[in-house]
């Protein structure tokens, strides 16, 4: 289907109403409408917006719009998500707020793509790697590696030696969703470090399913503990 080109200014005042709906979906439906590089040079300048509902619908939408790009394109797939660890690059004299987290959203809904990439998003939690300083640029890039490591189990088999030293992090986020991730990955030797944070009453507040979800931390290393420890507790394991 050919896509009617818009005015820049046009597309971003009517994307940026979009994002600004609670429920995502339809919005996602009208976005498919415009050309889809169009959508996407739009979105790059809401992934850093200071509105929590835009920021993370925009993630959302960024999935879905190169998800569907990839298909069409795959080269210029590759060269958004070349966009996406170029604005996470310290050379780029920018800041990447919110690019971990479409790279992650990305990759989660894109085999290929997460097979070529899925060692560089690591590689920004490492630090021997792409380390980010940051602890605000920590919390997304552990939330992408877990959102990939929820949609394609076992992509992540050596990762968790790099997000464990994130629970001793003085961001209650970082080390939330550093426990998040470790019960995604399946590795019971965090298990330690997970039952020092069972006491952790710190707010989060994570998105998931299309919601930000409020959390204390306490519950998300329990809920972990629960995955690794399947017959311990009440044996239910968290939807998480």
């Amino acid at each position: 289907m050919t896509r009617k080109r818009i005015s820049t200014r046009s597309l971003k005042k009517k994307i940026k109403e979009l994002l600004k709906l609670p429920d995502i979906e339809p919005a996602l439906e009208e976005l498919s409408q415009a050309p889809t590089g169009q959508v996407i040079n739009s979105l790059f300048t809401f992934l850093y917006n200071e509105d929590p509902v835009i920021k993370w619908n925009a993630v959302t939408a960024f999935g879905v719009v190169a998800s569907r790009l990839a298909r069409e394109d795959m080269e210029s797939a590759r060269v958004v998500i070349r966009r996406l660890m170029w604005n996470l690059n310290e050379e780029s004299g920018g800041i990447g707020w919110g690019s971990a987290e479409a790279m992650g959203e990305i990759l989660a809904l894109n085999e290929s793509l997460a097979g070529e990439y899925s060692p560089i998003l690591l590689s920004y939690a490492r630090v021997d790697g792409n380390y980010q300083e940051h602890e605000f640029m920590q919390r997304g890039v552990i939330w992408a590696i877990g959102r990939l490591a929820r949609a394609r189990p076992g992509i992540f088999p050596d990762a968790a030696q790099y997000i464990m030293p994130y629970l001793n992090s003085s961001d209650a986020f970082v080390r939330g969703l550093a426990a998040w991730v470790l019960g995604l990955l399946g590795a019971k030797e965090a298990c330690p470090g997970l039952e020092q944070l069972a006491m952790d009453e710190n707010l989060i507040d994570i998105y998931l399913d299309l919601k930000l979800i409020r959390r204390p931390v306490k519950d998300l290393a329990t809920d972990a503990l629960k995955r690794l420890n399947p017959g311990g507790g009440n044996g239910k394991e968290s939807p998480y």
